[in-house]
């Protein structure tokens, strides 16, 4: 280890992370220049070229490689398809088999998991699991974080998502409403490049359809075709309904909103800016058209004309050959390089990338209103060697975002102590947690596979990974005794649950099948598989948490996330709910169940004497969670911290509840929000030093 102060200018904006949450900051801020005559944050569109404005420093950090980072051309081309070629020879096709998981900056992987026998932890993989349950879900940390291998899906969260102990007297209700996210999901919808129908999209909510999306809203491009197995499942269960908790609940299946590359949608009209318009209360960021230029889909970061389409590879999950769906890769090379006056793309020298960087802790000034005064980071010298360079960056004039996952902005907040002295005593402090509730409420989606055959082939793996879901059970009444779901319909045949083909390979040659008998069974069965999936709802619960122990250190010496995790009454008789609403599709469509829960299973329980497995779905959220005082929350509404006024914790960690949306599209949407309020932190910091 070699110790380094690092002389170097100080930076208006240090951003730990590069993933959405990083860098839609980052675009959203190098957009933007501060006006020195008017003393304001103004958009690049507004430039007069005859004035001087001050242009925004910002530093970011990736724990990742720098080869996940390299947005010129070649490079990010031949970086991504390694990638590819990885993910080819992999024999498990799991989220993080295409991508380096490094020992200096390792990932959670699902592979690693084992079941856990209390008191003793799982210790195989990057999380040290406690249990009494696995958590099931993975990560990465890698240049633009795990939207590199995400589904794509984009719903929004529900009105009744957002007040949950209001309507039903459950969890916590967020310090803002889904009217007031709503522009703000406009702009991730935007940002994002979201396929989809407005006009075929049904959710059991109170407002119409109208109120709830906006009058002639659509999504910017048009839908993504549903696939010929999704026709066949909704011609089967149109117009039916199933008997739940006494209750009948009609079936819904909507065409599902997503983050891939479709038909530029005519009625959505010309390309967009996210901009900021200041007033006496602070900033707003609105959509604003840009006339003369037309909506075009952003294909891939090293050529804009390759992945202007979804091609329908049906390996979204864990990785597009081309890049139609969406990554923060695109994002952060909106923040990486400007257009020039003369319309040529020009890299940004206001903006640095420090890779292979790995964040550990804040030091905190007391002398100073608490703000953050340090960032203390080691950074590795190659993929190979556990070698580091100790770091400590000053950022006493400096807003600090930790943009990281759920996983590890809780982490690094936990390991950053400091002492105060009150009452003449020593009192020793964690940063953020005055509330104490930093790693607490950790939550994701319970995923709940169900799998069959389909009396006559449907062909699965035709297109995306999934094209539509059911709604039907996102809310209700039954949300005060148990989970809302929402149900994709998966389009990977039985690979999930059962590893198809491989092991429907094995089984018929096990029984002697060969040569065109062999050929004739495989495409019989692979071309009828279906797979139901429901993704379960989980509350927070104060127990499930990251929290870090100097017993489990990495190659770094930076603690591991230590985690203890479990399912309440709540969740598992929601997946006794959805295994009863699935016997009774399946029984409707003709549909052979194939669906086996084993006492092997790693993630297995037993519930009213009956065995139920769940997968995790990669929705980690909750780890400093937002909310209305600094009692029971770790940030306000914007993602500042209660604790620190120049502290800002986003992403998916900053979720209050989960809902039954996937996470994407509702963390960006927060935050985007939250460049309000860093933008108005901004102008007081230039106005400060100008005196």
């Amino acid at each position: 280890m070699i110790q380094q102060d690092k002389p170097q200018q100080k930076k208006d904006v240090i951003i730990v992370g590069t993933g959405i949450a990083g860098s839609l900051i980052a675009k959203l801020l190098t957009d933007h220049v501060f006006d020195t005559q008017k003393g304001k944050m103004i958009h690049r569109a507004e430039i007069d070229e005859i004035k001087t404005y001050k242009e925004l420093s910002v530093l970011m950090y990736e724990a990742g490689l720098e080869a996940g980072l390299e947005l010129d051309s070649v490079s990010s081309m031949t970086t991504y398809n390694e990638y590819i070629r990885t993910f080819y020879m992999q024999e498990a096709k799991v989220p993080n088999s295409p991508y380096p998981n490094l020992k200096q900056a390792p990932s959670p992987d699902v592979l690693d998991m084992e079941p856990i026998t209390p008191p003793f932890p799982d210790k195989k993989g990057y999380l040290v699991q406690f249990g009494p349950m696995p958590f099931a879900s993975d990560a990465i940390r890698i240049g633009g974080g795990t939207t590199l291998h995400w589904l794509g899906t984009t719903p929004r969260m529900l009105p009744n998502d957002f007040r949950l102990k209001e309507k039903y007297g459950r969890a916590m209700d967020w310090p803002l409403d889904y009217d007031i996210l709503k522009p703000y999901y406009e702009m991730a919808e935007f940002e994002i490049g979201v396929s989809g129908n407005v006009s075929k999209q049904e959710y059991p909510i109170s407002e119409s359809m109208e109120d709830y999306y906006g009058k002639d809203y659509v999504f910017p491009m048009e839908e993504i075709p549903q696939s010929y197995m999704d026709q066949r499942i909704i011609d089967g269960l149109a117009g039916t309904s199933v008997q739940l908790n006494f209750e009948n609940i009609p079936l819904t299946m909507v065409p599902s909103p997503q983050g891939r590359n479709s038909t530029p949608n005519p009625a959505y009209g010309t390309s967009k800016i996210i901009k900021a318009e200041s007033s006496d209360s602070g900033y707003t960021l609105s959509l604003n058209n840009i006339e003369n230029e037309e909506y075009k889909a952003l294909g891939s970061v090293w050529n804009p004309y390759m992945g202007e389409r979804c091609e329908g590879n049906a390996s979204c999950v864990p990785i597009c050959p081309v890049q139609a769906k969406y990554n923060a890769l695109k994002t952060l090379k909106k923040a990486l390089y400007k257009v020039n006056k003369n319309d040529n793309l020009q890299r940004n020298p206001h903006i640095q990338v420090q890779a292979q960087s790995v964040v550990y802790r804040l030091s905190v000034d007391q002398a100073d209103k608490d703000r953050i005064s340090k960032v203390h980071l080691r950074r590795y010298i190659s993929k190979e060697k556990t070698d580091f360079i100790e770091e400590v960056i000053d950022t006493s004039d400096t807003i600090v975002i930790l943009a990281a996952n759920a996983f590890e902005n809780p982490k690094i907040l936990l390991n950053s102590k400091y002492t105060v002295i009150e009452n003449g005593q020593k009192v020793e402090k964690t940063v953020a947690n005055r509330s104490d509730q930093v790693g607490r409420n950790l939550m994701d989606h319970m995923v709940m596979l169900t799998w069959g055959l389909f009396p006559e082939p449907v062909y699965p793996y035709r297109g995306p990974g999934s094209t539509t879901n059911i709604s039907s059970f996102r809310d209700g009444n039954f949300r005060s005794e148990f989970s809302a779901w929402i149900s994709p319909l998966d389009n990977w045949g039985w690979s999930w649950p059962a590893f198809s083909p491989g092991s429907d390979i094995s089984e018929f040659l096990g029984q002697g099948y060969f040569g065109a008998e062999l050929k004739e069974a495989l495409a019989d069965r692979l071309s009828r598989q279906v797979l139901f999936h429901f993704e379960i709802e989980q509350l927070p619960n104060p127990n499930n948490r990251v929290t870090i122990n100097n017993e489990y250190l990495d190659v770094l010496g930076i603690p591991r996330p230590v985690i203890n995790y479990e399912l309440t009454d709540y969740e598992m008789r929601a997946m006794e709910q959805a295994k009863l609403a699935s016997d009774q599709m399946f029984a409707r469509l003709g549909v052979e169940d194939f669906t086996k829960y084993n006492a092997t299973d790693n993630n297995t329980f037993i519930y009213n004497n009956v065995r139920y497995s769940y997968n995790g779905a990669g929705h980690i959220v909750g780890t400093h969670r937002m909310g209305s005082t600094p009692e029971d929350s770790v940030t306000n509404s914007y993602c500042k911290s209660w604790d620190h006024p120049n502290l800002y914790i986003v992403g998916a960690g900053s979720m209050t509840t989960l809902g039954t949306s996937n996470p994407t599209l509702t963390l960006s949407a927060v935050t985007i929000r939250s460049v309000e309020s860093i933008l108005s932190d901004l102008e007081n910091n230039f106005k400060t030093k100008k005196k």
